[in-house]
């Protein structure tokens, strides 16, 4: 079985995070430059087999998509093209930055540590994947 990674798109940095092999458990991967994003995951995937990428999908609280939606279309659109074997799923991010902001306040980190925008990029991707994995648990 390969691992499920999800994909916090930006238009800095995107943050990823990877299952364990049984899909289980959600890790942080890596924060990557937005640009180099398609090529870290090309040769990630050269190392690890992927079943699937998910897609943060920006939802507004009124359930309208956020500005950044069309950055995140074409992205996707680049990603398919690229490595069209994997397929893409998206999934609602509303409040992982502010769930990873809690995550890293309750976890001790200091001050410094939680401004450091790419810690909080891939710890939303973890948030992404860890409620993504909830989500099928609970449809089965």
């Amino acid at each position: 079985m390969g691992r499920i990674l999800s994909i916090d798109y930006g238009r800095k940095r995107t943050g990823l995070a990877v299952t364990d092999t049984l899909q289980l458990i959600a890790n942080g991967l890596a924060t990557v430059s937005s640009g180099e994003v398609v090529n870290y995951l090309s040769n990630y995937i050269k190392q690890e087999p992927v079943d699937l990428f998910i897609i943060g999908l920006p939802k507004q609280m009124n359930n309208e998509f956020s500005e950044n939606m069309p950055y995140i279309e074409a992205f996707v659109k680049h990603l398919r093209r690229i490595i069209p074997t994997i397929p893409v799923e998206y999934y609602d991010e509303r409040f992982t930055s502010v769930l990873a902001h809690k995550a890293m306040l309750e976890g001790g980190l200091k001050k410094k540590k939680r401004q450091d925008k790419a810690l909080v990029d891939e710890i939303s991707a973890v948030i992404i994947l860890q409620s993504y994995l909830e989500s099928k648990k609970h449809q089965q």
